[in-house]
């Protein structure tokens, strides 16, 4: 059970950076930090998948940030078309490491920042696992993507104009293991009608590890 939440800021590279932190009423041993999708069509960290994910992560005990990448709501600066945004990635996740020192660190994005999150810090020695939503497989280059070890789901709909089951497939391929890939049917690249089943396969993955 959660019942500590609150607006945030914390001082990243362009300036200050608004954020979301959601802490469980107990002692945090784990944290996520959740990553929105592009903020050029409309993506913030409050996008309905963004809180369904952080909803999963703080379900299950974990302190959770989301947070605007720069430029978007009161976030200061300019959209850099991923490249700055890494960078507020990795402040999130310096910010994270100091508030609780030791807490078990888990990463997820959806869309535009499943790309910033799988670029930035997914092979992070930090980075105990990590969730990648909707990947716009089809629409990017993935072929840099550093490989790691690390466990990771990825989680596509059926019907994702940006990121087809076949283009999502060949990117899982080249990815080592441990590994999940989970393709909720019928669902376009915002589960819209599917929101409920993409909570679920989150919450089980995140069950999964210990």
């Amino acid at each position: 059970m959660t019942d500590l939440t609150g607006n945030t800021f914390f001082e990243g590279p362009a300036g200050p950076i608004e954020a979301i932190l959601k802490e469980p009423a107990v002692q945090v041993t784990r944290a996520a930090i959740v990553c929105h999708p592009h903020p050029l069509f409309g993506g913030t960290m409050h996008n309905k998948v963004v809180y369904r994910i952080a909803r999963a992560f703080a379900d299950a005990g974990f302190a959770v940030l989301r947070f605007n990448f720069r430029g978007t709501g009161r976030s200061l600066g300019e959209h850099d078309n991923g490249r700055g945004e890494q960078e507020d990635l990795r402040t999130a996740i310096k910010f994270i490491e100091e508030k609780y020192s030791g807490a078990e660190l888990w990463l997820a994005g959806f869309s535009f920042g499943s790309q910033v999150m799988l670029r930035a810090a997914a092979c992070d020695d930090r980075v105990r696992a990590f969730v990648a939503v909707g990947v716009p497989v089809s629409k990017y280059d993935f072929s840099d993507i550093p490989r790691c070890n690390k466990p990771k789901l990825f989680v596509q709909g059926s019907l994702d104009e940006y990121g087809s089951p076949e283009d999502a497939a060949k990117l899982f391929a080249s990815l080592d293991d441990p590994k999940e890939l989970k393709i909720v049917e019928g669902a376009d690249h915002f589960f819209e009608g599917h929101l409920p089943e993409l909570t679920a396969v989150v919450s089980a993955f995140i069950a999964s590890i210990r």
